[in-house]
């Protein structure tokens, strides 16, 4: 009697024990489906860009293009995500607005340098460029680099908030003073036009593109040193720290991608090409090499 006892309530315990092993098993939370699987399920992403030609931009009629989307849409293709929508936003919100999930990579032509690669990740490079100064036509104060605006304290220039000029023109020793910081190229223009700046200083392509399309305004030549040491610009797609699936995914496509006839091909109308390939990893500029 008593080890039928025994046996009974082994048996009752038992199937407690599973029964309760059960419901923490089907309790446990799904794993989180991640940006890239949301992607490839949904078939489209969202980027962010900075409405700044030639790097990243809307045409009149809404069309997104520029060096950064072009790429991205190609190499997204090739990750099954046939679908790229753009998130126009300020340059110095990119990196926010990327965090706070508006949109899920920057798809911008941004800059890698070690500050950026704190907050943020990075592809590699898709593209390396050097600076030039936006002037006006003739350039009446000889303007050449930044070493022309601190040698003349009367002079003005306008950058771009959040981008890298501003710190260029620290390094130059040009007083805070002189900046005239302004929010997107349409307003360096401005500035220029209307003499509230003397010059304006972003990268040669921008510039070019800017001096093409603009009234009484010219480029100065490009230069790619500044304070004695080099300005080129490698320029990258950003995405959140968490990401990284997606962000590997998208390097391994970039760089069979990058410098292929088919890449050359894509940019070259937008003013890019063999002259501007990268000659530096995303690991060198990151620790400011």
């Amino acid at each position: 009697m008593f080890m039928s006892q025994i046996s009974r309530r082994a048996v009752v315990k038992a199937a407690a024990c599973l029964a309760l092993a059960a419901t923490a098993f089907t309790s446990l939370p799904a794993k989180a489906e991640t940006t890239l699987e949301r992607a490839k399920k949904d078939g489209y992403i969202r980027v962010g860009f900075a409405n700044e030609a030639p790097f990243g931009f809307a045409t009149p009629d809404g069309k997104l293009t520029g060096e950064a989307p072009e790429v991205a849409k190609a190499v997204l293709a090739k990750m099954g995500i046939p679908q790229v929508d753009g998130v126009l936003t300020e340059f110095g919100s990119l990196i926010p607005g990327l965090k706070a999930g508006r949109f899920d990579i920057i798809a911008a032509g941004m800059f890698i340098n070690p500050k950026r690669c704190a907050e943020i990740n990075f592809s590699e490079p898709s593209y390396g460029i050097g600076q030039a100064m936006l002037v006006p036509k003739g350039n009446p104060k000889g303007v050449k680099d930044y070493t022309s605006i601190k040698a003349n304290p009367d002079l003005k220039l306008a950058v771009m908030a959040g981008a890298v000029e501003g710190g260029y023109a620290k390094d130059a020793g040009i007083a805070e003073g002189q900046l005239v910081t302004l929010p997107d190229q349409s307003s360096l223009v401005a500035a220029v036009q209307s003499g509230r700046a003397d010059a304006a200083a972003l990268t040669a392509l921008s510039i070019a593109d800017m001096a093409k399309k603009a009234d009484g305004v010219e480029s100065t030549k490009p230069f790619g040193e500044v304070a004695g040491k080099s300005v080129k610009g490698h320029g990258g797609f950003g995405f959140r720290k968490e990401d990284t699936d997606l962000q590997e995914a998208f390097n391994a496509e970039l760089k069979k991608f990058i410098g292929s006839p088919e890449h050359i091909a894509l940019v070259e109308p937008l003013g890019f090409g063999k002259d501007y390939l990268p000659n530096k990893t995303t690991a060198q500029l990151c620790k400011g090499e």
